[in-house]
Order: structure tokens, then C-alpha cells, then sequence
């Protein structure tokens, strides 16, 4: 029996031509940005300054001023660390993968996602140069000229892999983010009135001409970074992860680290997406671009990707059983378990990583707007809770019992952190009112394929 395959739902809504999509995508730039846009950025900002002054008080005062102790010597700042990488760690993997394989609905997300890896890289990048205890030395760790005498940076160290690992992948992230801008900041360039706003988008576009010679060079090379970029994305958290995996640090000394930690890096990038997305959609009006059609496919990866942490978790505690080793069965069954002095941050992770995100595979839930993003926010405080864990409870408990001692973050450490959010959130408002958050010039390039006006059918409203 012949059956015919079920027309996809389109990916834009409502009836768009080409010039719908400039206008739509070029309004918040060219006119006056929605109040949303400056309640949102206002509450960021506030958080951002405090933050600011949170870390000129911790550069003043020393690290003392962290909660950490003898025992826990990395706790907050580099859990910190691990979970801003993670969040960064997505946004190149779902434009250039997606770009790879041909993905029609990567064009919606993109570019917040993109944007989203720098800005998430540039933050991760503060905690490891504060850990250092004098940021105005952090040069040293890269491989400089020698003009200090016999100081050299130290190959076996694991901070400096972190340092090549993220430097290599934001340089690459940055080159991939712009050349997929040029053609927006031409078609700005020659629609905007302002002239400051004609001249930015004049140097920024690069003399941009848009014939088919400049488009094919345009494709070339972003598959070409696409290539290169999507090695990078499984490398950099597999050097992060060894920064634990190769130390004897019982709960730490484990192979299942790289993909463990690659697999729960996409999980809560790709969650950060969902709630970026989530406010774009609304505060930019947007609503025809981001539908849902693409929220549940990015809920779709989040479902496979929780999948593969929580085998990860199950694997964790069945070898700290069955391994035999003392430390390892001490470490994850009296320590980390249901009971042990930090079972509120056990628990808190298999709640936000396993249980809530389990609901996604109820379809109402994952097409559901408020319930993905909900779920997106959940999901990223279960990622902090996981590298808060791992940290903190393998350090705990030490092979010297004298130095047992609970962990408690100061009000530096935590103003640090939510500083550093608000930071993030500030620069990702300021790229969402000056520059193109969706890439409209290759969104028309699915309009006729993906189109309502070109599906065939016209969609009831209740699926819009």
C-alpha cells in the first residue's frame, strides 16, 4: 500500500517574502529597540556591575577571600570555569555541524549560538586567571619570547593545555561568528539611515558586493571553517576533562571523562541556546523565525545528549562499586551518596539532569514553549550542581583525615559567579540590538523550500 510522506512543517511562518525577512530581522537595529529589550538589559547591566566590583575586590584582597580551604583548593571558580566552557561549548557545534550535514532549521539558531560560545569563553576565561592569584601575571602562561631569564611556561601542566584548547577554539569560533555576518552587515550597510550606523556596517561588511563570485568564496570557506571548527568542539572538553581524569584524585581518575564530559558540555550549551532563544523570540518579535518546530528539534539533542550523561552517572557509581578500591567506593557511596554530607548537591543533579529533562520525551512538553525553556533553565543549574560535584565532593575527603573540612563559598564567590552571568547576558542583549541576531540572508535561502507560503498548506493556528 502506497503512503504519501506528511508535508514538514514549514520552518518560516506566516506568509514572508525576501523582504519581510530584512525587515522583520533589521527592525531592532534600525528603529527603536522594544522596552522589553531595555528592562532586560537594565537588570543584566546592574548584575554585571556588581559582579565587576565583586572581582576588583577579589584582585585587591587575594583569593583568601574565596571560601576556598586546605583540602578544597579548586572548588567554586573552577567548577565555574568547567560550566561556562560547557555552556560555549555547543554554539560552534550546532552551526557547524548542522551547516555539514545540511540542517535547514540551524538557520533560526545560528547566530545566537555562535555568539552565545564567545561570549560563554570569554567569561570562563576570567576564573582560571583569578585562580592564578595575580591576574597581571597571567601572560606567563603563554609560550612568550623569553624575557624574563630562565622562566618558561610549564608543558605538563594541565592549565596549560586549557589554555591552547581555548584559545585555539575561541580564535576559531570568532573567524567563524564574522564571516557569517558579512553578508548581513552589507545588506544593513545599504538599508540603514543613521550615518555612524552606515559607516560601522561599512568597515564591518569588509566592501561586501554580494554577486555570485563573493557567495560561492562565502560558502567555500565557511565549510571549510565548519571542518575544522566541529574537531575542536570534541577536543576542547576532552583537554578540560583531563584536567581531572589524569590526576589519582579518587572519582577524578577515570576514562570516561572525555566523552562524559563532551556529551554533558553539548547537553547544557544546547539548553543556554533554548533560553537564550527563548527570550530572543519574544523581545525581538521573532515569533515566525524560532517556531516549533526548531525548539523541538534542539529538544531533541538535549534528550540524547542527557541520555548519554546519565549512562555516565550510572557508570560512574557502578565502578566506584565494583572497582574494589576503597577510596573509589568511599568517594562515590558514603561521600556522594544519597546520604553523605553534600546529599542536597547529589540530589539537586539527579533531579535537574535526569528527572525533569526525562519529561521532554512527552511530546506536548518538548513542543511546548514555556515548558523547553523552563526545562533549558533547570537543566544548566543541574550542569553547575554536576561540576560543583565532581569538584567538591572528590576533594572533600582527602587521604588526611586532619584536613576533612565542609566547603563554604563566601559572598565573593558567589557574587563573582552571578556576575559573571550578568556580564554574559549584558553583552549577548548589546549583539542582539546592533547586530543581526538571525542570519537573514540565508534564511531566504529556505524560504521557497521552508516557507509557509511555499508548503502547500497553510497550518492551523494552534500549531503556530
Amino acid at each position: 500500500m502506497h503512503q504519501e510522506a506528511a508535508i514538514r512543517p514549514p520552518l518560516i511562518l506566516g506568509h514572508r517574502t525576501y523582504g519581510d525577512v530584512t525587515a522583520d530581522v533589521t527592525a531592532p537595529i534600525e528603529n527603536k529597540a522594544p522596552r522589553a529589550w531595555y528592562v532586560l538589559t537594565t537588570i543584566a547591566s546592574i548584575i554585571a556591575i556588581y559582579g565587576v566590583g565583586c572581582i576588583l575586590y577579589l584582585i585587591s584582597k587575594g583569593i583568601g577571600a574565596w571560601g576556598l580551604n586546605k583540602t578544597i583548593n579548586w572548588a567554586w571558580d573552577i567548577t565555574n570555569f568547567v560550566w561556562w566552557v560547557g555552556i560555549g561549548h555547543a554554539g560552534t557545534l550546532i552551526s557547524a555541524v548542522l551547516l555539514l550535514f545540511r540542517q535547514k532549521w540551524r538557520m533560526a539558531v545560528n547566530r545566537s549560538a555562535e555568539a552565545m560560545t564567545i561570549f560563554a569563553v570569554m567569561m570562563a576565561a576570567v576564573f582560571p586567571m583569578i585562580h592564578m592569584g595575580r591576574i597581571w601575571l597571567a601572560y606567563f602562561v603563554f609560550p612568550l619570547p623569553n624575557q624574563f631569564g630562565s622562566l618558561w611556561v610549564n608543558f605538563n601542566s594541565a592549565l596549560l593545555w586549557d589554555v591552547f584548547a581555548i584559545s585555539t577554539y575561541f580564535s576559531v569560533s570568532v573567524v567563524y561568528w564574522y564571516i557569517g555576518l558579512i553578508p548581513d552587515f552589507a545588506t544593513l550597510r545599504d538599508h540603514v539611515k543613521k550615518k555612524w550606523q552606515k559607516t560601522l556596517y561599512f568597515w564591518l561588511s569588509f566592501g561586501w558586493t554580494g554577486n555570485a563570485k563573493a557567495w560561492q568564496r562565502f560558502e567555500e570557506v565557511s565549510l571549510v571553517l565548519a571542518g575544522l571548527a566541529t574537531p575542536l568542539v570534541f577536543s576542547v572538553h576532552s583537554v578540560v576533562s583531563m584536567d581531572f581524569a589524569t590526576s589519582l584524585v579518587p572519582g577524578w581518575h577515570s576514562t570516561i571523562y572525555p566523552p562524559y564530559f563532551v556529551a554533558g558540555a553539548i547537553f547544557s550549551g544546547f539548553a543556554m541556546v533554548q533560553t537564550l532563544l527563548g527570550i530572543m523570540r519574544k523581545t525581538m518579535k521573532l515569533e515566525a523565525y524560532v517556531t516549533r518546530k526548531h525548539v523541538e528539534y534542539m529538544n531533541i539533542v538535549i534528550m540524547v545528549t542527557g541520555g548519554i550523561v546519565a549512562v555516565a552517572y550510572a557508570t560512574e557509581f557502578f565502578m566506584g562499586w565494583y572497582s574494589g578500591v576503597e577510596y573509589e567506593y568511599y568517594t562515590y557511596m558514603s561521600v556522594g551518596a544519597a546520604t553523605g554530607q553534600y546529599a542536597w548537591a547529589f540530589w539537586a543533579l539527579i533531579i535537574c539532569n535526569i528527572l525533569i529533562p526525562g519529561t521532554l520525551w512527552f511530546k506536548k512538553v518538548r513542543t511546548s514553549f514555556f515548558w523547553s525553556w523552563a526545562i533549558s533553565i533547570v537543566i544548566n543549574v543541574g550542569m553547575w550542581f554536576e561540576r560543583f560535584d565532581i569538584i567538591v565532593l572528590c576533594l572533600h575527603r582527602d587521604y588526611m583525615p586532619s584536613g576533612w573540612t565542609m566547603f563554604y563559598p563566601s559572598w565573593v564567590d558567589v557574587g563573582t559567579f552571578v556576575g559573571t552571568i550578568g556580564i554574559f547576558f549584558t553583552f549577548y542583549l548589546f549583539f542582539a540590538r546592533y547586530f543581526p541576531v538571525l542570519a537573514f540572508n540565508e534564511l531566504k535561502t529556505i524560504l521557497k523550500s521552508s516557507g509557509e507560503s511555499y508548503k502547500g498548506e497553510v497550518l492551523p493556528k494552534s500549531q503556530h
